[in-house]
């Protein structure tokens, strides 16, 4: 006897096959960057944003910088909450030899209301913020960037007066521990362009909270 599926139970069968042939990213490198924002070797342009301050600041304001390490982050993912011990020392650590970090939020505080410029303000305060944290008011510069998830890191390197992307991605290869992580991603980046390397891991996975748009 012939069997009939009702066309409900089809399209669940057909979504669940879908699913389950699509490929699950854990985290390992990817070999080339999101197709939407910047890829390896373009020029990002230069921003101007509110500080959690109150004053604004853009790369062109840093006269003696060699580079920067930018990162889309966030106050309440819990992925961008585990990264901010690591990302206050890498600021400490990479300011000194010309790359400081820049941390920006994406988030709209109309849809995400935990990021609301007052409470970006009490975060930098509360846990001690030593880089700008930078509101993206009307989210007009992380699709310039292509960021997807917070955090989103891009290593920058000024070249003839030019900020070019060397590197994108995570920070390290544990989100969870890190002690534990294995792979310290942005650190092999910013130490091999201190040493005029070439980065040996250009691209991975950003892990993280999705970066939701308005409308």
């Amino acid at each position: 006897m012939k069997q009939v599926l009702l066309p409900g139970v089809a399209a669940v069968l057909l979504a669940a096959a879908f699913i389950a042939a699509r490929p699950f990213h854990t985290g390992e490198p990817l070999s080339k960057p999101s197709a939407a924002g910047y890829k390896i070797g373009d020029e990002a342009t230069d921003f101007k944003l509110k500080n959690v301050d109150g004053n604004f600041v853009s790369l062109s304001g840093y006269k003696t910088a060699k580079g920067f390490i930018v990162i889309f982050t966030c106050n309440e993912c819990p992925y961008a909450k585990a990264y901010e011990d690591r990302i206050i020392a890498l600021d400490k650590k990479y300011k000194p030899e010309g790359y400081p970090v820049i941390a920006i939020n994406p988030s709209d505080p109309v849809i995400q209301p935990s990021d609301a410029f007052s409470l970006m303000q009490k975060r930098a305060r509360d846990k001690g913020f030593t880089f700008p944290y930078l509101v993206d008011e009307g989210q007009a510069v992380y699709p310039q960037y292509g960021a997807l998830r917070t955090p989103h890191v891009f290593v920058l390197q000024k070249e003839d007066g030019r900020n070019i992307v060397k590197y994108i991605g995570a920070i390290d290869n544990n989100h969870e521990d890190a002690d534990d992580a294995s792979e310290k991603y942005v650190e092999n980046a910013v130490n091999a362009l201190l040493s005029n390397k070439k980065v040996p891991l250009e691209t991975t996975v950003a892990v993280g909270c999705g970066i939701k748009p308005r409308g």
